[in-house]
C-alpha cells in the first residue's frame, strides 16, 4: 500500500537548522527537499549580503514560487519538504494557499544558540546580527495547532524522528 503523499514546511529564522533538517526529513520520507533560499531573487540575495533585511515587498515574489512548488507536488501527488523561514503568519498562510494540508514544523531557539550557528557557517550570503535581529523581529510564532514546534537544542535526528512520529498518528497531525 502506498503512503500518502505529504507536503511540508520547515521554518525558523536564519541559523535554526532548516535546511539541514529538512535535508533529513525528506531522507527520511522517501520525499524532494527543495531549499527556499535557493529561489531568492538575484536583487534579494545581494540586498541580505550587503546585510539589508528583507522587507515584505521584497519576499512577495519569493513565496508565490514556494505556494506555486507545494501546488504542483500536491497536483502530482508526491512529497516534498521545503525550507523556508515562514517568519508570519500570512506568509505560511501564502504557503498553505498551495496545499490546504500542509504541515508545518517550527524550529525555535535562543537568540544566543542562533546567533552561535549563524557565526559558524560559512559562505552564506545571509550576515550579521542585524539581520537575526530583523528576523526575530517579524517572526510570528506559530501555535501548537498550527504547527510541530520543535527546540533546535534538541539532536536533529530526535527533531526528524519526533516530527515524524507525529506525522504518523492517527490522533494528531500537524497541519
Amino acid at each position: 500500500m502506498k503512503n500518502a503523499s505529504q507536503r511540508i514546511l520547515v521554518m525558523g529564522v536564519s541559523g535554526s537548522g532548516k535546511s539541514h533538517i529538512g535535508m533529513q526529513l525528506a531522507t527520511s520520507l522517501g520525499a524532494t527537499f527543495i531549499d527556499g533560499d535557493d529561489h531568492h531573487s538575484p536583487a534579494n540575495v545581494a540586498k541580505m549580503a550587503s546585510g539589508t533585511p528583507l522587507n515584505d515587498d521584497d519576499r512577495r515574489e519569493w513565496l508565490d514560487t514556494l505556494a506555486g512548488l507545494f501546488a504542483e507536488y500536491r497536483r502530482l501527488d508526491r512529497s516534498v519538504v521545503i525550507a523556508c523561514s515562514g517568519l508570519k503568519k500570512r506568509y505560511r498562510e501564502r504557503l498553505r494557499s498551495g496545499d490546504p494540508a500542509l504541515h508545518i514544523l517550527y524550529l525555535e531557539g535562543s537568540r544566543e544558540l542562533l546567533q552561535q550557528r549563524l557565526e559558524t557557517r560559512p559562505g552564506h550570503f545571509f550576515k550579521g546580527d542585524t539581520m537575526l535581529a530583523s528576523q526575530l523581529a517579524d517572526l510570528e510564532p506559530p501555535s501548537e495547532e498550527e504547527a510541530f514546534n520543535a527546540s533546535i537544542a534538541l539532536s536533529p535526528q530526535e527533531i526528524v524522528n519526533r516530527f515524524v512520529t507525529t506525522l504518523q498518528a492517527p490522533s494528531r497531525s500537524p497541519s
